[in-house]
């Protein structure tokens, strides 16, 4: 999903603060690793910024839902958020807490989202990798629409074509150009 986003440079599926060095994916599964499946985000700043990469993750989960995303279900699947740079607590903070308000707002007071630095991260197994590219009909708890308006969300504006002045116009154009283009001259 996250991807889709302009400026998202790479994602990796994953296993975010582990007990354990390398977990597998039955290990996680088991419980025993305090780890959580997440996906590391590498983006670029200056083409698209955190808040809107977390405003669109919010979008992909229920924050109301306790060790739940869709029908998956355990200890791994809780919700969270994990930096490492701190210079960005502030504005996980901030987003993390406009959410909550307005899950309070709806009277929807349990909220589970999980903050905290990345203690570590173990990339999953291969064919955990890009799964919905390797298996398009795979069961993705996020709805299909949302991929949409992920590739959508930060698209390039696109550029308006700004005339040049007269001035720039006869410097550029020879004579003959200037006025076949400009003045609806005919050419000799």
């Amino acid at each position: 999903f996250l991807k889709q986003i302009r400026g998202v440079e790479s994602t990796e599926v994953g296993y975010a603060n582990s007990i354990i060095n390398q977990p597998t994916y039955q290990q996680v599964c088991s419980g025993e690793t305090n780890a959580a499946e997440t996906v590391k985000v590498v983006y670029d700043p200056e083409t698209v910024n955190l808040s809107l990469l977390l405003d669109l993750y919010f979008k992909t989960i229920d924050p109301t839902s306790l060790n739940r995303q869709g029908n998956d279900r355990g200890t791994q699947y809780r919700t969270g958020i994990y930096y490492t740079n701190k210079a960005d607590i502030a504005v996980i903070n901030q987003a993390v807490r406009a959410l909550a308000d307005q899950y309070k707002k709806s009277r929807r007071t349990k909220f589970y989202v999980e903050f905290g630095p990345l203690v570590n991260f173990y990339p999953a197994e291969e064919y955990h990798q890009d799964y919905l590219d390797k298996n398009p009909n795979g069961y993705c708890h996020i709805n299909p629409a949302l991929f949409e308006m992920a590739r959508k969300a930060n698209a390039p504006k696109s550029k308006v074509y700004q005339k040049p002045d007269d001035t720039v116009l006869r410097q550029q154009l020879s004579a003959e150009q200037y006025a076949v283009t400009q003045k609806n001259a005919t050419e000799p």
